[in-house]
């Protein structure tokens, strides 16, 4: 009897009946219909146990580890180094850093238009290395505009220092330097 009860309340719990977990009850013996056994479950004499799973901490230990940059060595690589990371995607990534530099100085004035287009043709052709040596490029061949100084508040200090350089700037020019 007990047999059937567990096979129907598989059914109602939707699971196998390995799963199925009666305490031994005089009421489970008598349990005909199914509705008897939906009354066992909701109180409790019949439950159902969890499936076991397979754990994740494992795998998010591993992951963590990965966002440190651990874990990327010789063994554990599947492509090669192009294929990692392409050359091109490189390539891209650099070009795309140089041209909004360029634009940045084209719309900050630093820049003229003529200039502009020489160097996006350039950037295109693959003329500079980085950013560092494109800035360096144009500081070399004087093509930066100088920025717009903001004026300054003149303070106590700053006219001392400017009398001072001044004082010895004119007695510099009296040597001869």
């Amino acid at each position: 009897m007990v047999q059937s009860v567990r096979r129907i309340a598989a059914e109602l719990m939707k699971c196998g009946t390995s799963r199925v977990r009666i305490q031994t009850d005089k009421e489970v013996e008598e349990a005909l219909t199914k509705n008897d056994v939906r009354d066992l479950i909701k109180k409790g004499t019949i439950t159902k146990v969890n499936k076991k799973g397979t754990s994740k901490a494992f795998s998010k230990k591993r992951l963590h580890q990965k966002k440190q940059g651990r874990r990327t060595g010789f063994g554990s690589r599947k492509g090669t180094a192009h294929a990692r990371s392409p050359p091109k995607q490189l390539w891209i990534a650099d070009i795309r850093a140089q041209r909004k530099l360029l634009k940045e100085l084209r719309d900050s004035n630093q820049i003229d238009r003529n200039i502009y287009r020489t160097m996006y043709l350039r950037i295109k052709g693959g003329f500079f290395r980085n950013k560092s040596h494109f800035l360096y490029y144009l500081k070399e061949h004087d093509y930066l505009k100088a920025k717009k100084q903001r004026k300054k508040t003149t303070s106590k200090r700053d006219v001392h220092e400017k009398k001072k350089h001044d004082i010895r700037g004119s007695s510099q020019e009296k040597k001869g330097r």
